[in-house]
């Protein structure tokens, strides 16, 4: 299949070349172009815009960082989609926005799909992803073969907006426990116990997961730099977290666990670290007993 890919970052530009490998022709944009030159190097094409991108491929692929900058380019694309085509965006935005870019499309008899995914730029490089995608279950069978060369966990989950409400899900339970995490890592320090210690421990344990793992030897290392392979700068998961906690209010439900997960990101990003990885949060803990003993 003809495909176009927007959004050549961490995440995007190893999906884009692995489609580029499996044999579908490719068509690259980029607000810098130099993002795309590996990407050129290795036979791909160059569009001098979306929407000669769009009219150029059967199915256009965005991974970009929120729901403005899906909007903005949907909205270019719009122009050079022919009926028939597709729009699969594997960013993390708001499920309204992706129902609102749905019915605009169906208007012209182009297919929407929000496939958000999980698994950072390790994921994404090794093709490992989890794809949560949702859309019309009877494209399917075109969907299907592009989300195998990018990933090993498939799941269609519903309507469109089901694939970024199940992402918001995965946000939550995944910040969730890093904020934990950064307290277990806080008590221990406050008693005077190694928590590199600790965390080995817990992995033996009922608390062993991914994130303490992760994240947990991360605190225990005091490795707070995002940029290497794997690492999400937390401002991202500030974003996240912010537009599921807008969703819970439209849907008039409380999240208490998520809100005081919230308090903790926004005191992050006051102090300026949202750059740094969503590990800082022990850092936001500890200055907070900074103030408290003064």
């Amino acid at each position: 299949m003809k495909i176009g890919f927007i959004g050549l970052g961490g995440m995007g530009g190893p999906m884009a070349a692995h489609l580029l490998a499996a044999g579908h022709p490719l068509t690259v944009w980029s607000r810098r172009s130099a993002s795309a030159e590996l990407l050129l190097a290795q036979g791909a094409r160059w569009a001098g815009s979306p929407a000669e991108l769009a009219r150029q491929c059967e199915i256009v692929c965005t991974n970009v960082t929120g729901s403005a900058d899906v909007a903005g380019l949907a909205a270019q694309l719009f122009d050079g989609f022919a009926p028939g085509g597709i729009h699969i965006d594997f960013s993390t935005i708001a499920p309204s926005v992706a129902r609102e870019l749905a019915a605009r499309y169906a208007v012209r008899g182009i297919d929407f799909v929000d496939a958000p995914v999980s698994g950072g730029t390790a994921g994404a490089q090794a093709a490992t992803l989890a794809i949560m995608w949702g859309g019309n279950p009877a494209l399917a069978g075109r969907l299907d073969p592009l989300f195998r060369c990018l990933g090993k966990t498939i799941v269609h989950v519903g309507a469109v907006g089901a694939g970024q409400v199940a992402k918001a899900c995965n946000q939550l339970v995944m910040v969730a426990a890093i904020e934990a995490c950064a307290e277990a890592a806080r008590l221990a320090q406050a008693a005077g116990v190694d928590f590199g210690t600790v965390r080995a421990a817990l992995l033996g344990g009922s608390a062993g997961s991914r994130v303490l793992e992760v994240f947990g030897a991360r605190m225990a290392a005091r490795d707070f730099a995002a940029g290497a392979t794997g690492k999400v700068e937390a401002r991202l998961h500030h974003k996240d977290f912010a537009a599921t906690l807008a969703e819970a209010s439209r849907q008039h439900i409380p999240l208490p666990v998520a809100g005081a997960v919230m308090q903790q990101l926004d005191a992050l990003m006051a102090a300026g670290w949202g750059r740094d990885d969503s590990a800082r949060l022990l850092a936001v803990l500890e200055r907070a007993a900074c103030r408290f003993a003064d």
